[in-house]
């Protein structure tokens, strides 16, 4: 949180209450949480659901960057992309009819295919710690309990 008080006239107008201003994206305690990786493991030992929101406050940082950076960080099983399609598909199924949804994918072979799994800092990161990746339909109803319950839903890319 940034603070600031007015030290000199300014052109602006007068502020009316209150008297300061939050700069930060993530600031609100009612939400949720900080993260604090210790803190977020324990809660993990303790059996509790935990749920990263949000980005990393970084720009150039997607939220797909910040959630491959955590699931990292708490060394997880694998990192769910919970997205508007049910997959990855060799094109965007949009606009191709035909598309080709995988329903597991290799990291070399989503490089090599050029396939748009999520943004490429993203995928790096997974790639070089060898985390799996399930993207899924987010949207469909009872996708993430299926995905948690380790279901196959979406695509699954491995190592």
């Amino acid at each position: 949180i940034i603070l600031t008080m007015q030290r000199r006239p300014s052109p602006w107008p007068p502020m009316s209450q209150p008297s300061h201003s939050s700069l930060s994206p993530k600031t609100s305690w009612q939400v949720a949480e900080p993260f604090i990786r210790r803190r977020a493991v324990r809660h993990l030992e303790k059996g509790r659901v935990v749920i990263f929101a949000a980005g990393t406050g970084n720009p150039y940082f997607s939220t797909d960057t910040a959630a491959a950076l955590r699931a990292n960080e708490i060394h997880a099983e694998a990192m769910l992309k919970a997205t508007k399609v049910d997959g990855i598909y060799d094109c965007d199924p949009k606009t191709h009819p035909e598309a080709k949804r995988y329903s597991t994918v290799t990291y070399q072979e989503a490089l090599t295919k050029q396939l748009k799994v999520m943004d490429a800092a993203a995928f790096a990161l997974c790639q070089e710690n060898k985390m799996p990746i399930v993207v899924f339909d987010f949207f469909k109803p009872h996708n993430l309990r299926a995905v948690v319950l380790g279901e196959s839903v979406g695509t699954l890319v491995v190592p």
